[in-house]
C-alpha cells in the first residue's frame, strides 16, 4: 500500500481562537500548506490520521444540529484527517422522526456532510437512520473522498426499545468490512458491543480499524475489543467521550473537558501483532539488523509484543517473513490445527 501522503488536496485553512483554545493551542493560527511541508520528515509508513466527534452543544433544530456538528469537525482540520466519525444517530438520537430524517440515498440528510468530505478529500462515517423498501435502519453512512455515499453499515443489534417503540429493523449479522485508501475498516453500533461475534467476524475480515459510534462510552469495553482482536478502535459518542485505541488497548487519544468537540490523533497501521514467546527469540537479531527504522514493544504481562515500521522503506510483512514470524491470531490457527489433529 501507498505511502500515506496525500493531505495536500486540503486548501488554506485557520483554527479560530475557541477552537485553538480546546485544543491546547490558544493564540496559534494554521494553515494547511505550513503543516504538510516537513510531512514527509515525522510522516510514519502507513499513518492514518482519525477524528472522532462528540455531541456536545449539537442541539436544537435539525439544522442546527447540522450546524454545530459541521463545527466541531471544523476543529480538526488543520490536522487534515483521512476520516472523521460522527456519533450514533446524532440527528435524530430518540429516531422518533423516521419519516422525515432516514437517509434513502439521495443525500437529503448525509448531504452536507457528503459536501463536507469532498471540499477537505477525506472519508466521513455518518450515522444516521437509513430507510429502504419502507424498512428504517439505525445505520452508519460511509462517504468518501469524492463526497460518495459508497456503503452503510446497519447496526444489527438493536434494542428493545428500538424494536418495539422505534420501528427499526436489525441489520444483517454478517458485518461488512469497507476498503479505503488507507486500509480496510469496519463498523458497529452502540448495543453491537455487547455481542462478540461480529467483532470477531471484522478481525477475520482483515478489519485494521473498527469505528464504534454510540450513545454511550463503554469505558473498559473498547480497550478489551482492541486488543482481543489485535485492530484499532475508534469510539464516537453521544457524550463528552470519545476515545481512539491502538491494538494494544491503549488510549491513543481522549476527549475531555478541553476537547469537548472530540478528538484527532494519528495511529499507525504499519505493525503487527505477535505472541511474546517463542518469537522473542528473534527480536534482538531484527532490532540489530533494521534499528532505529523499527520499533519493538511489549506488554510483558500478558506476553504480547508488537513490530512496529518507522520507516516507510521497512515492511512489517517484510520482517514477518525473513524472520518466520507468526501473526497472534495466525500462531493461535495453526497451534489448533495441530490440536485438532491430535484429538483424530
Amino acid at each position: 500500500m501507498k505511502n500515506i501522503n496525500r493531505r495536500n488536496f486540503v486548501k488554506r485553512t485557520s483554527i479560530g481562537s475557541l477552537g485553538a483554545a480546546t485544543l491546547g493551542l490558544a493564540n496559534v493560527s494554521f494553515a494547511n500548506e505550513e503543516v504538510q511541508k516537513d510531512k514527509k520528515s515525522y510522516e510514519k509508513p502507513r499513518e492514518v490520521w482519525i477524528a472522532a466527534m462528540t455531541n456536545t452543544g449539537a442541539q436544537g433544530s435539525f439544522k442546527e444540529k447540522i450546524d454545530a456538528m459541521l463545527q466541531h469537525m471544523e476543529n480538526a482540520v488543520p490536522f487534515q484527517p483521512d476520516i472523521y466519525c460522527l456519533p450514533e444517530t446524532f440527528l435524530d438520537p430518540a429516531q422518533r422522526s423516521l419519516a422525515t430524517n432516514a437517509e434513502d440515498g439521495s443525500g437529503r440528510i448525509a448531504g452536507p456532510f457528503q459536501a463536507f468530505a469532498k471540499k477537505h478529500s477525506c472519508y466521513v462515517i455518518c450515522p444516521v437512520n437509513t430507510v429502504e423498501n419502507g424498512k428504517y435502519y439505525n445505520a452508519a453512512v460511509l462517504i468518501d473522498r469524492q463526497g460518495k455515499m459508497i456503503g452503510q453499515y446497519r447496526k444489527c443489534r438493536i434494542t428493545e426499545e428500538e424494536v418495539e417503540q422505534m420501528g427499526i429493523t436489525p441489520g444483517p449479522i454478517d458485518p461488512p468490512v469497507f476498503k479505503t485508501n488507507f486500509g480496510t475498516i469496519g463498523i458497529q453500533i452502540c448495543f453491537d458491543i455487547e455481542w462478540p461475534e461480529a467483532w470477531r467476524t471484522l478481525a477475520r475480515k482483515g478489519a485494521e480499524i473498527v469505528f464504534w459510534p454510540s450513545a454511550f462510552a463503554a469505558g473498559k469495553k473498547l480497550n478489551a475489543k482492541a486488543w482481543e482482536n489485535q485492530y484499532v478502535v475508534v469510539s464516537s459518542t453521544l457524550k463528552n467521550t470519545t476515545r481512539i485505541i491502538d491494538i494494544t488497548g491503549e488510549e491513543v487519544a481522549v476527549s475531555g473537558n478541553w476537547s469537548g468537540w472530540g478528538v484527532c490523533a494519528p495511529v499507525n497501521l504499519e505493525k503487527a501483532f505477535l505472541a511474546s514467546w517463542p518469537y522473542v527469540q528473534s527480536f534482538q537479531d531484527i532490532q540489530k539488523k533494521y534499528g532505529r527504522k523499527i520499533r519493538i514493544s511489549s506488554l510483558h504481562e500478558e506476553e504480547f509484543s508488537i513490530i512496529e515500521s518507522l520507516s516507510p522503506d521497512v515492511k512489517i510483512a517484510d520482517i514477518m517473513k525473513e524472520f518466520k514470524l507468526k501473526t497472534y491470531r495466525e500462531h493461535l490457527a495453526s497451534a489448533q490445527v495441530k490440536q485438532d489433529a491430535k484429538r483424530v
